[in-house]
């Protein structure tokens, strides 16, 4: 189903697309961070990314609990953009040669999987509330806000020590 098909035609259908959406992008997300973690030579940036695969399986159990406040069954559609960016990141990691360069290539993978579902978190937020579920918001909300955390550390990651032993 694509996103602008006959089969939204609510708001709450938008809500319930999106959400099958993000379960089914943090579900792929638990398969990729071991891989990252695997390829991270930083210590740093390897036990962040096995620290956020722990925060990623809770995200999954978040998103179940919403679906059933929601009354909807617990179900992921295919979502292009996750795909897209864990093959994106496979690609690279697969070309670079330079382990300290990889490093930083791998957080620019993971930031650009964070930024998806910031703004995914970020809509499903004000979705929840414009349809008076403020009790599946507010449980969205704690996700958003581990996802901005989790981008904040990458960044300070990337510019204390990653990206300048990359560049030397």
């Amino acid at each position: 189903m694509g996103l602008f098909t006959k089969d939204i035609k609510t708001m709450n259908d938008l809500f319930v697309h999106q959400l099958q959406d993000i379960y089914y992008a943090e579900q792929q997300l638990t398969k990729a961070l071991p891989k990252m973690a695997s390829k991270a030579t930083d210590p740093q940036l390897k036990q962040g990314f096995l620290t956020h695969l722990d925060e990623t399986k809770q995200h999954v159990t978040r998103l179940e609990e919403v679906f059933k406040m929601h009354g909807i069954a617990v179900k992921a559609v295919d979502c292009p953009a996750i795909d897209g960016i864990i093959k994106e990141a496979d690609e690279t990691a697969g070309e670079v040669a330079d382990k300290a360069v990889l490093d930083a290539a791998l957080i620019n993978a993971a930031q650009a999987a964070e930024h998806y579902e910031i703004v995914r978190y970020g809509s499903l937020i004000a979705w929840a509330k414009q349809l008076g579920r403020n009790d599946c918001a507010a449980v969205l909300a704690k996700t958003l806000e581990e996802e901005k955390a989790t981008d904040r550390k990458l960044t300070t990651l990337a510019e204390s020590e990653v990206n300048l032993r990359a560049a030397s």
